[in-house]
């Protein structure tokens, strides 16, 4: 039996050996992770003043997030297969080395083409490096009690980095220019490549097993077709061709993939990884966690700067509140749930991000911050960090290290089409609502007060939805992490 179809976590002979410093390692690790959670939204911050220098109009503006979200979110699986084939360190190094070259490709860039084929190869080296990472956190703590702890702090890690990029987003352009929110990942992955080698062993040596090649492509074409299809609704909406038509691929290629799964002996995906059911609950609340987490922030920025008159800087320091919150309560998590255990954790988290959705959604055109957004923030904040620690334990429940990257590439994988799925979907809710009120004579703040509303509303639902999930789907009230 596939060691995925347990419910309880089983260290491997090797996992213990990895580090003597496993602490500092998982430091280094996190950084790492940081960088790529961050790229996904410090970027949105310099759009405007990067189009103006590379006249880039607003379509091709869209490009420069489609360009890193497609091979990252596309790739994440088969980038886990491959670090559990070649090794997890090298291809962590591997990731990291290509991170740094392309962000420093992307602050060189002259031209459009330059740029965003520099934030493909972002997208690509974050899809080898993020699954590999999480790999060696559940490596480098094989007992249940560090894991959760060592989960606690990626789980803030990556709310701090979503959180943090609108902040470092405005103070780094306003302060040197958009080349900095590119430059700025290049000092940091210098330094985890150089301290990786002397905190972690190398990997151990393993049979070669053959690479499900059919496999690799063809949910590889999936997912760049999902997320592209997503991707694609806040551009040219749901019924445009180009939508339909990936939407389409991706459906023929995800069965084809599942056709070619059942019939090779050494799949890419085992699909008996779905009957450990703390797993497959787990993925699919981070999907719908990172749905309510991508269409927030992004709504959020937006809110503040269109709506209240915010600029850049003001708009990110108001969110440092909401990334204590995640901090806080990422550290306290193992606590929290050794005394309740993941499932009330997990719900309860899930309903306290649900509620501040909504106490959020009341906010007027005129809001003050104290009075309508500190008490969300903090409640959101509460919410996700618990939510992400839980949700990311129960992710990686039951997986030995030759499977660890491929748990961590799923994880990933739910998150990025989470996120692409929210966006798309909610966005277009909001701009059809603030649409509909301003050809109604609505005034434009008032209309696209209620377009947010909507959409925080919409956010609050995927938790709600991710909570009773978590209430059907979790098998045991303390599966294996107190």
């Amino acid at each position: 039996m596939n060691s995925l179809d347990t419910h309880t976590s089983t260290p491997s002979t090797a996992s213990g050996t990895r580090s003597t410093r496993r602490w500092l390692a998982l430091g280094v690790l996190a950084l790492a992770q940081f960088l790529v959670v961050l790229d996904a939204s410090i970027v949105n911050i310099a759009l405007p003043v990067l189009g103006d220098q590379l006249g880039m109009d607003t379509v091709a503006l869209a490009w420069v997030i489609t360009a890193y979200v497609l091979p990252f979110g596309g790739l994440l699986l088969l980038g886990g297969r491959l670090a559990d084939r070649y090794g997890h360190r090298k291809l962590f190094l591997i990731g990291t080395i290509g991170f740094v070259l392309s962000s420093a490709l992307a602050g060189l860039s002259i031209s459009s083409g330059m740029l965003l084929t520099a934030r493909a190869l972002q997208g690509a080296s974050a899809a080898l490096l993020a699954p590999a990472a999480l790999a060696l956190v559940t490596q480098l703590f094989p007992q249940a009690k560090d894991r959760t702890k060592a989960l606690g702090i990626w789980g803030a890690v990556a709310g701090i980095g979503s959180a943090a990029g609108v902040l470092l987003g405005g103070v780094l352009t306003a302060a040197i220019g958009w080349q900095a929110v590119f430059y700025v990942n290049v000092p940091i992955g210098v330094i985890v490549v150089l301290m990786i080698p002397s905190l972690i062993t190398r990997d151990p040596s393993s049979s070669p097993t053959r690479l499900d090649y059919p496999g690799a492509i063809t949910i590889t074409g999936a997912l760049v077709a999902a997320v592209g299809a997503l991707s694609a609704v806040g551009q040219v909406g749901f019924a445009h061709p180009l939508t339909v038509g990936l939407a389409a691929a991706a459906i023929a290629l995800g069965v084809l993939f599942v056709v070619i799964e059942r019939r090779t002996s050494e799949p890419l995906l085992p699909l008996m990884v779905f009957r450990n059911r703390n797993l497959s609950t787990g993925n699919l609340v981070m999907l719908l966690v990172g749905a309510a987490m991508v269409a927030l922030f992004f709504a959020l920025s937006v809110y503040m700067q269109a709506v209240l008159g915010y600029d850049a800087l003001t708009a990110g320091l108001t969110q440092l509140p909401l990334a204590g919150a995640i901090v806080v309560v990422a550290a306290r998590a193992p606590n929290i749930v050794g005394t309740f255990g993941a499932k009330r954790t997990l719900v309860g988290s899930l309903v306290v991000l649900a509620g501040g959705l909504v106490w959020l959604a009341a906010s007027p055109s005129d809001a003050s911050f104290v009075v309508n957004i500190l008490g969300p923030s903090i409640l959101i904040g509460i919410g996700l960090g618990g939510a992400f620690v839980t949700g990311t334990q129960l992710s990686v429940d039951g997986v030995d290290g030759g499977e660890a990257g491929l748990a961590g590439g799923l994880v990933n994988t739910s998150q990025q089409i989470g996120g692409a799925l929210g966006l798309a979907v909610l966005a277009t809710i909001a701009t059809a609502r603030a649409e509909a009120l301003e050809s109604a004579n609505v005034p434009i703040a008032d209309a696209l007060t209620s377009g947010f509303s909507w959409l925080f509303l919409g956010a609050a639902a995927f938790a709600i939805i991710a909570a009773t999930v978590a209430q059907i789907g979790i098998k045991d009230a303390q599966p294996s992490i107190h």
